[in-house]
């Protein structure tokens, strides 16, 4: 089990992330479009640079739905490799079986 620090960081970081993702994403227009001028498009990064740090995806990180575990992490399953072999070999998971030849 992860530390619940870790986890609630993680979660306060998604908040973030979805709750300045339309700003971000209009100033991040400004910036590569080419047909803007450059004192406009120099703003828009100044703007983006005042920008809380946490409110970019990047710094999100992928962490398993039952642990937190930060690593192994299958994004289809939404966890990580400890837990789908555990859940997979317990039959939990649909359409999972243990492979052999």
């Amino acid at each position: 089990m992860a530390r619940l620090s870790s986890i609630e960081n993680n979660k306060r970081r998604q908040r973030l992330i979805a709750s300045k993702a339309k700003s971000r994403a209009a100033l991040n227009a400004v910036v590569h479009n080419k047909s803007t001028n450059f004192e406009d498009r120099m703003a828009a990064v100044l703007k983006l640079a005042e920008m809380p740090r946490n409110s970019s995806r990047v710094r999100y990180r992928n962490r398993c739905e039952l642990t937190g575990r930060p690593r192994g992490f299958y994004r289809k399953f939404r966890m990580s490799r400890i837990s789908l072999r555990e859940y997979a070999s317990a039959g939990l998971l649909p359409g999972v079986t243990k492979a052999s030849w």
